[in-house]
This record gives C-alpha cells, sequence and structure tokens, in this order.
C-alpha cells in the first residue's frame, strides 16, 4: 500500500452485510462509493453460521438491493424448522417447516458474497484496517489505514461492527459485556458422522434451555451442526479455560452440562472443530448521538446488541434506507442523514429492548416454560 491520499464522495469502513448492502443500494442509484475492509480477502476468516432474512427488515433492504431473485436462490429449504428439547432430551415444541413462514435460512457467507458479487470491481479495497479517524471541517473526514495511506471523504460511514473505529466521531460509547457468552462448535456431516447429534437437531434449529445456559444448534449445509453452547459467566471465568487446549476446554465447558442427555452433551463433546469463544457486548439500548456533519453509524457500529436474530437484518435494513435517503437529497447530505437517523435511533432501541425480554425467556428462572407459551402463542395468531 502507499502513503498518498484518495479522495472519495462516500467512504464506508467495513465490508460487512450492512457496508455491501449500502454500497449496493448506492450503486442500483447511480451514487459511487467505496468500502474499507481490514480483512485481508473475502476469504480470510469463517463468516459465520446461518441467517434468518426477514420479511420485514432484510427481505426489504434486498428488495432494494434488486437481488431478490438471487437471494430465494441461496435459501435452505427446511431450515425454519424449530424444535425445543428438555435436558432429559424430552420434546417440548416441535414446528416443522411448511414453507410459509417470513424467516427463510441462509449462509451468512454465501450472502455475503451475492452483495460481493453485485457490485462493480473495485469497490471493495482489501487490507486496509483503519488506524485513525478525524474531522477536517466542513463535513469533510480523513480516514487514516495501518498500512499507509489515507482517504478524504465527503461522507463517511462506520460499517464497522461493535468496536468501529468510526463510532468515536459521534460518540463515546462503547460496548459493555452482557453477562452472557457462547462457546461455539461444529459436528461436519452429521448424517452420516454423528448420527444421534443430527437426530436430535432435526431439521432446522434445536433449542435445549436452562436459567443461565442452553444449547442453540442450526443445521447448515451439507448436514452440518453448528452449537452455540450459551454460558452466563463473568468473562473472568473463562479466562481460567485454556482454550489454546481443545480438548480441556470442551471438556470444562461440558461439565456445565453434567447430568444433560447424552445425545445433547455429544454436540459439545464430540465437537469436529476447536472450541470458538465469543464473549456478547452490547451498547445501551437508547443509544444515539447528536447530527455531526458528514459522518454516520450503520449495523453494529450503531446499535451493537446480544445476537437475537435480528443484528444483520436491522445492519441491512440501515445500508438500504440510508443509500436510499442519499438518493432522495442527492445535493443535501445533512437532510439525508438527518432522515435516516430519525428512523434508525427508535427501530434499534426497540429491537434492543425485544432481544432483552427474548433473553429472559430462552435464559431466565421460568425457562423454556415462557419460550414455549411464546412460540404457541404465535402458533394460535394471539
Amino acid at each position: 500500500m502507499n502513503s498518498s491520499v484518495t479522495t472519495s464522495p462516500v467512504t464506508i469502513i467495513g465490508a460487512g452485510l450492512g457496508g455491501l448492502t449500502l454500497a449496493r443500494v448506492l450503486h442500483v442509484n447511480g451514487i459511487v462509493s467505496t468500502v474499507y475492509e481490514a480483512e485481508a480477502s473475502p476469504s480470510a476468516r469463517a463468516q459465520g453460521g446461518m441467517l434468518d432474512i426477514h420479511d420485514f427488515n432484510g427481505q426489504l433492504a434486498l428488495q432494494a438491493a434488486g437481488l431478490v431473485d438471487e437471494f430465494h436462490r441461496l435459501i435452505l429449504e427446511g431450515r425454519e424448522a424449530t424444535r425445543l428439547v428438555d435436558r432429559d432430551g424430552t420434546v417440548l415444541f416441535d414446528k416443522a417447516d411448511d414453507g410459509t413462514g417470513g424467516r427463510p435460512e441462509v449462509q451468512r457467507g454465501e450472502l455475503r458474497q451475492l452483495l460481493l458479487d453485485s457490485l462493480p470491481p473495485g469497490t471493495v479495497h482489501w487490507g486496509h484496517k483503519v488506524s485513525g479517524t478525524r474531522a477536517l471541517g466542513g463535513g469533510r473526514h480523513e480516514v487514516t489505514f495501518a498500512g499507509g495511506g489515507s482517504v478524504v471523504t465527503d461522507l463517511l460511514v462506520g460499517a464497522d461492527g461493535a468496536w468501529s473505529r468510526v463510532r468515536p466521531l459521534l460518540s463515546a460509547a462503547t460496548p459493555e459485556y452482557t453477562g452472557m457468552s457462547c462457546v461455539e462448535v461444529y459436528l461436519h456431516d452429521a448424517d452420516t458422522r454423528h448420527p444421534a447429534g443430527a437426530k436430535v437437531v432435526g431439521g432446522g434449529a434445536l433449542l435445549v434451555l436452562a436459567p443461565g445456559q442452553g444449547f442453540v444448534t442450526h443445521r447448515e449445509r451439507g448436514s452440518n451442526l453448528h452449537t452455540y453452547v450459551m454460558l452466563a459467566r463473568p468473562q473472568e471465568w473463562f479466562a481460567d479455560i485454556d482454550f489454546t487446549d481443545s480438548a480441556a476446554a470442551i471438556a470444562r465447558i461440558a461439565r456445565e452440562f453434567e447430568g444433560w442427555a447424552p445425545e445433547l452433551t455429544a454436540l459439545i463433546t464430540d465437537a469436529d472443530t476447536a472450541p470458538l469463544l465469543r464473549h456478547f457486548a452490547a451498547l445501551h439500548a437508547e443509544h444515539r448521538w447528536e447530527r455531526v456533519p458528514g459522518v454516520t453509524l450503520i449495523g453494529d457500529a450503531a446499535h451493537v446488541a446480544a445476537p437475537n436474530g435480528e443484528g444483520a437484518n436491522l445492519a441491512m435494513l440501515d445500508g438500504a434506507e440510508l443509500a436510499q435517503a442519499l438518493a432522495a437529497h442527492p445535493d443535501d447530505i445533512e437532510t439525508a442523514l438527518t432522515d435516516y437517523e430519525r428512523a434508525m435511533f427508535p427501530r434499534s432501541a426497540e429491537t434492543a429492548d425485544e432481544g432483552t425480554e427474548l433473553y429472559a425467556l430462552m435464559f431466565g428462572d421460568d425457562t423454556p416454560h415462557g419460550l414455549i407459551s411464546m412460540f404457541t402463542g404465535e402458533e394460535r395468531g394471539d
């Protein structure tokens, strides 16, 4: 990378789903943008598991992006099935995917690649890790990169996730630990290699819940089972576990589930991958900022919350709505940003509050009964 200064009218930091949706909808509306991403390439790391893309937010973004038909080709049929099982293996709730649901499942990496392929060549600049940002006045900003070089832009959009390097231009807030973490593991080719696990999970998602802990497992492409082992423990508790020793770490995590049915604990102990620890951090539900000329945030950079099924959907909708606002006000960036933020702030706050309520149902003292009531209430149309 050279040390030159580049100029760009619209600069997006982060090539996640939100940033790429923003770039795509801008492109559809004839607006050129440049995306800078810290990762070295599209395949630099695994892109996570399944996403349910909702008809009231994520799918609306894909409509604005003109990618609905392509999206439908990514859908994994049957994965909206949901099964809730007690710790002893008793099935408490089991709903098949009849094809009428509004939350079809896709692989995150495949959806990201779809968005990447929809952009003009050269839109995304890989290997650009942000080292600093500063206001230049008049709504313009400069972004510098760790490997050298910088860009000066009329509009800077932080789409760079929970630990955004753009957010400090707008807000001093930083995410705080929610008290919940997860350990991710995979069983590969489960129908053949792990038939007991494949049977208990079924065709879609499995939930096994207890106060402060549980499993959430998804059946992914190729009959791979992706398990999120959820634990409400202090970060210090996890720090005492040596995750570089996979066997010992898995054994320690599995001890938290002693007495659970063996076909359930096997989702951990038979893992084909090293355990991956993720701590969940969140901004305050009401996080917002005063309008600062020439800069804004989308997705987790703006409103990261504990995972609740809405993060990717909200990021994509943020990106699409920001692009549409800019297209509606091509000569007035500030009006566009004001319109975008006016809709985004209450939407993200409401979703964060709903997520907190969902976690209480899933991991509170009354679990899983409150969640079953929610499921059956939805079945009745309540």
